[in-house]
């Protein structure tokens, strides 16, 4: 049986967001919403990637599940990254999509970053809507439907914005022997996909796939594309023990 794929997703995206990729894909899929976005409710104190790498750690072993692969998005690239490195063991395969190594990113578009960053952009319905529209026109060609969005609560996107502020996987990302796949829009205006080809040169053994067109949510204009990519990726056969 294929391992579950663990998600983890964007800046205040809940996980209903996420469903027409999670429909299409061979395997079970296993996502939860971080404190403050969708129906998690609100942070009691702020958390780190590391915490959060244990909190899903948590939710594995709530459900008897040992071993996973990994699907990071965007912020929640970073959060897979540190699962992958504080729980090795557990992971079988790992695909990063849209995100980076953390404080040394090369910045996208100061515009876009600072809507992103403003609560009052970001947890209002329609300003919400409106920003993913802006993420997704930078080089979408298909309809993305954002009926799904629920915004996040101003304490929950505070604290997820938090939560990687200062960390890096530069120092660590050159140990990481677990196979990778690194994906990115070839115009996504938001982590300019330099990130991707910088992942792809700490990471030994990483394959990258650009997405032609492909803006921040390029997972989701291009589902077809992507899903296919991550099924064909992850339905590979795994290398032998000793090359991990």
């Amino acid at each position: 049986m294929a391992r579950p794929l663990l998600v983890f997703g964007g800046i205040g995206l809940n996980l209903e967001l996420l469903e027409p990729v999670a429909a299409k894909l061979t395997r079970p899929v296993v996502i939860f919403d971080m404190p403050g976005v969708g129906q998690s409710p609100d942070p009691v104190v702020p958390y780190t990637a590391a915490t959060m790498a244990m909190t899903a750690q948590a939710v594995l072993d709530r459900l008897e599940i040992d071993e996973v692969d990994l699907l990071g998005i965007s912020w929640g690239g970073g959060i897979a990254q540190q699962f992958a490195l504080q729980h090795r063991k557990r992971v079988g395969r790992l695909v990063l999509a849209a995100t980076s190594a953390g404080v040394a990113m090369a910045p996208g578009d100061p515009r876009m970053l600072t809507r992103l960053a403003d609560p009052a952009e970001y947890t209002v319905p329609k300003a919400l809507q409106r920003n993913l529209a802006m993420l997704y026109a930078g080089g979408g060609e298909t309809p993305v439907s954002l009926n799904a969005v629920t915004p996040p609560s101003p304490t929950g996107l505070l604290y997820q914005l938090g939560a990687l502020a200062g960390w890096s996987s530069v120092p660590t990302l050159p140990l990481l022997d677990v196979p990778t796949l690194i994906m990115a829009g070839d115009d996504d205006q938001v982590v300019p996909p330099s990130n991707a080809e910088f992942l792809h040169t700490l990471i030994p053994g990483s394959r990258l796939k650009m997405f032609a067109g492909g803006g921040h949510l390029f997972m989701l204009s291009h589902v077809v594309e992507f899903v296919a990519a991550l099924n064909a990726f992850l339905d590979a056969d795994d290398p032998p023990a000793s090359a991990t």
